[in-house]
């Protein structure tokens, strides 16, 4: 059986490591240079398409759908929880 004074050596270890790699993966690399404006040259590139659009008869077209209900009215509820009810 191991110590508890060993555990808690080991513990220490292993969180000082911990930290010390977070430590140093945050640490920041001051010879990188940024620019204050990034530009983005597209001039050389050809775009070739067409716009498309729906008709105009296609969106007066349209009427809404009238839809039957999906929520079904259970008529034999009232049944059923009386008959688990008697199980019981």
């Amino acid at each position: 059986m191991v110590n508890t004074g060993v555990k808690w050596v080991w513990f220490l270890v292993v969180v000082a490591a911990s930290w010390m790699l977070a430590v140093s993966a945050m640490a920041q690399d001051d010879t990188v240079i940024y620019q204050k404006k990034t530009v983005y040259n597209f001039e050389d590139d050809t775009i070739t398409g067409d716009l498309t659009r729906p008709d105009q008869e296609f969106l007066t077209g349209r009427k809404m759908a009238q839809h039957k209900s999906l929520i079904r009215i259970r008529e034999d509820f009232r049944q059923k929880v009386l008959q688990s009810a008697k199980d019981l």
